[in-house]
């Protein structure tokens, strides 16, 4: 499967060039923001990476921090000693923990301070699938698209901006499937005013139990990591599905990745991950098979 270039239609952008105060706020004033074109605003930068390697992809919307964060694949798992039973918090001031200053923190026993709420009984007995949204099943920008299948208005500083929403090939097929098959959990590292009104459009089957968006992330290390232990759920009965190694860089073996998606019409990842995971929902433990997938 290859990462195509950034989907870009004939029809010219009207849009105003926005300023750096406007590129700050989409991002977050702690994200990596590399700005490239003539007179500094003509577009940013983002870094994206394969299962196997580091690719650049260049001429991204100038929103596209909006969307997801900028993500820093050059990243090592959080450092911990023997006593941490889960991940340190992200860094202070530019200086990473260390890990005999980490706080041993306890794992929740009330449903209460977990991210999802009960298991519901239809879903009682089957594994949790969390699934990404931006590059993994959709993906938007603010510049038009011809062949768009949303277009989701967003209301930002004042201004309605239009997004332009492209649905990965067979994502209607792969999600019903995983509903049958799975609890199923939006998990975004995106806002919540574009990512929960795209997901309505996308979501036809009430396939999402929950939906959980960028502030259930932990931010580590100019990353927002998707922490799985926070979820309130078996961590062996627990996939992720996402196309950014550092939103699961907590949990690696809980993972299976997929390649970034921007416009290749042609692409089948989705139609050929359903076998897997007809596999996988039969499984009590999952780290077994995925590490038998990984070591192919």
């Amino acid at each position: 499967m290859r990462c195509g270039t950034s989907f870009q239609s004939g029809a010219e952008s009207h849009e105003e060039t926005p300023t750096r105060e406007k590129v700050a706020l989409f991002s977050g004033a702690s994200l990596r923001l590399h700005l490239i074109g003539g007179g500094g605003l003509g577009g940013v930068e983002r870094v994206s990476q394969s299962n196997s390697s580091l690719k650049k992809h260049r001429g991204r919307s100038l929103f596209s921090p909006f969307f997801c964060c900028f993500r820093n694949y050059n990243v090592e798992p959080p450092a911990t000693n023997k006593p941490c039973s889960l991940p340190p918090a992200a860094e202070e001031n530019g200086s990473p923990p260390k890990c005999d200053q980490v706080q041993v923190i306890p794992i929740p026993s009330s449903p209460a301070t977990f991210l999802l709420p009960e298991v519901s009984i239809t879903d009682y007995g089957k594994n949790c699938v969390v699934i990404d949204l931006d590059e993994t099943l959709v993906h938007s920008s603010f510049k038009p698209i011809s062949n768009a299948d949303f277009i989701v208005p967003v209301e930002i500083d004042g201004t309605v901006h239009q997004v332009y929403v492209l649905k990965r090939p067979h994502v209607d097929e792969f999600l019903q499937k995983m509903g049958e098959l799975f609890e199923c959990v939006l998990f975004t590292a995106s806002l919540a005013k574009y990512a929960d009104p795209v997901a309505d459009l996308l979501d036809q089957w009430g396939v999402f139990r929950a939906r959980l968006f960028r502030e259930s992330c932990v931010f580590h290390r100019g990353n927002y990591v998707k922490d799985l232990s926070r979820l309130g759920r078996e961590l062996s009965k627990v996939i992720i599905v996402d196309n950014s190694p550092a939103s699961y860089i907590f949990h690696p073996e809980n993972a299976v990745p997929v390649q970034s998606w921007f416009d290749d019409m042609t692409d089948t990842e989705l139609l050929d991950l359903i076998p897997v995971f007809e596999g996988l929902s039969r499984e009590t433990d999952i780290y077994t098979m995925l590490q038998n997938l990984r070591a192919r």
